[in-house]
């Protein structure tokens, strides 16, 4: 429920083999459903709803054609940057499931309204996930940061590459603390590129990654 898999509107695939070639990788690892979220981004990537839908459309026509038996979806990953708060006024945010909304945070520092910018989101009736929230590495000694943000019912989404040690052994050592304190609602793969996957396949065979598929907390099968 987290990817970059439609080419050449972000940071992830390039090409429609290469999506292609990544989704029959996921496919053989079992997944039967993939919600690919591009980067939206106030100042680097401008995605819209239409060029994401277009994305999506050429992506899904690539896939019938390798006859690969996978269902594919799409919404996006917003960053709360300086343009995302005009984005919510306009009422076109892409989302998923029941009404799920990804963000993303800067990783130098959140932003400084993003206590206002969650309430605003939360009245307006998304349920928000944050992704990869091991990643912050301005909260790495404020722990009390994730629990107030979990008792305002924002979800968590973890990278299961943080636990295979893909951004560093800081951020795994968090990722596996968000584990143990049962604080994790979704794992995404945020999928790139060959990279990403061969992470992802180190990640499966993790200790944590099964403690925290085993836990029942997940609610990927929500989707």
């Amino acid at each position: 429920m987290h990817s970059h898999l439609i080419p050449g509107i972000d940071d992830g695939s390039k090409s429609t083999a290469e999506s292609i070639d990544l989704i029959k990788q996921l496919y053989e690892m079992g997944f039967r459903k993939i919600i690919t979220t591009p980067h939206i981004m106030h100042d680097y990537y401008k995605n819209t709803p239409s060029v994401i839908n277009a994305g999506l459309d050429n992506l899904r026509k690539g896939i019938a054609e390798e006859k690969i038996n996978i269902k594919l979806d799409a919404a996006a990953e917003y960053m709360v940057d300086d343009g995302f708060k005009e984005r919510i006024a306009k009422n076109e945010l892409l989302t998923f499931g029941d009404k799920y909304l990804l963000i993303e945070l800067s990783s130098f520092s959140p932003h400084p309204e993003l206590s206002e910018i969650l309430f605003d989101l939360q009245v307006a009736g998304y349920k928000v996930i944050l992704a990869h929230p091991e990643r912050y590495s301005y909260w790495f000694n404020e722990f009390n940061k994730y629990e107030e943000l979990k008792d305002r019912q924002i979800f968590f989404q973890l990278n299961s590459v943080s636990l295979s040690g893909y951004y560093g052994q800081p951020v795994k050592k968090m990722a596996k603390k968000l584990v143990d304190e049962k604080m994790i609602d979704f794992v995404g793969s945020d999928m790139h590129n060959q990279t990403y996957m061969d992470a992802l396949e180190l990640s499966s065979r993790e200790k944590y990654m099964h403690q925290l598929v085993d836990s029942g907390q997940l609610k990927n099968r929500e989707l």
